[in-house]
């Protein structure tokens, strides 16, 4: 039986997330923790000095986590993250392209089906992975003082204490990222790929550029939800045992989290860690569109012998 293109799209979206996960995880684990710093950005010394893991800015971080956590610290998390982009990646191209044909007969404006196909694939994607995601965060969180000792153990832990409901703190924020997210991202993706395929660039790097350019362009538009998810993550029984207890109660809103954020670390705390999370998305974009048009064509031309 001939593989569907929505499977085929899968399995190259997974593919290319897999191929870059490992690598990318110390850039993770390093935008999580500067995510969650909580410091006052016109006054970093507010909290430096009650709690020595706590730095000022990505190098001082970076150094602290390697001083006081080894060098394994920056793959902290990386189970949850590894079976995250598996699943994320096979959900988020199987519903892009299965949305695709779906809009098809529509005849919608090529920018405006990307843009659809792309928010609908964000939101399923984000919602059926979403407890791999917090979980992810959490351990990558976690400092010198172990909160979980294993993958079972914090699931039966979040169960007991938080319900199932535990999972899925900063869902909102979740989707309301990821959804205009990947509506920019394919949109952007979509518009440039033609023209830069055009210029016949070398190893197909066409869509590798293209990708790049269009995760920094979506990335940088909704990286405030982004940080905002994070924080209300770690929320819970747990929440003082991260960055030093210093992380605040915030409300379950979207809205009035990201409003307690400004009022104590001004608009640019809602950018925190920005610089690292660009930086890592965009060779990932790269990599992950290139591979997913490698695996496509591979998989078209299979299904054409069929």
């Amino acid at each position: 039986m001939a593989l569907g293109f929505e499977t085929s799209g899968g399995s190259g979206g997974s593919s290319g997330r897999i191929v870059f996960s490992v690598s990318g995880a110390p850039l993770d684990v390093l935008k999580i923790r500067l995510q969650l710093q909580v410091h006052a950005l016109p006054d970093p010394s507010s909290t430096y000095s009650l709690v020595s893991q706590i730095q000022r800015g990505t190098l001082g971080t970076f150094r602290s986590i390697l001083r006081n956590e080894g060098v394994t610290a920056f793959w902290k998390g990386n189970v949850p993250a590894e079976l995250l982009y598996i699943t994320y990646g096979s959900i988020q191209f199987s519903t892009y392209r299965l949305t695709n044909q779906i809009l098809q007969p529509f005849t919608l404006p090529n920018v405006v089906g990307s843009f659809v196909s792309g928010a609908v694939a964000g939101a399923a994607a984000t919602t059926l992975t979403y407890p791999l995601d917090l979980l992810r965060t959490r351990f990558a969180a976690q400092g010198p003082d172990k909160i979980y000792t294993s993958l079972r153990s914090s699931i039966r832990e979040i169960a007991r204490d938080e319900g199932l409901v535990g999972f899925f703190q900063g869902l909102g924020a979740g989707v309301g990222q990821i959804v205009p997210y990947m509506g920019l991202f394919f949109s952007a993706y979509e518009t440039l790929r033609p023209s830069l395929t055009d210029l016949a660039l070398p190893f197909g790097s066409g869509d590798a550029t293209a990708g790049v350019l269009a995760g920094v362009f979506a990335k940088t538009g909704v990286f405030p939800l982004d940080l905002i998810r994070k924080r209300l993550q770690v929320q819970g029984p747990t929440r003082g045992r991260y960055a030093g207890g210093l992380i605040p109660v915030y409300s379950k809103s979207v809205w009035g989290t990201g409003k307690a954020i400004v009022l104590a670390e001004g608009w640019g705390g809602l950018y925190r860690g920005l610089s690292v999370g660009i930086f890592k998305s965009a060779p990932a974009s790269a990599i992950t569109m290139w591979t997913y048009e490698r695996t496509l064509k591979v998989m078209k031309e299979w299904e054409s012998r069929e």
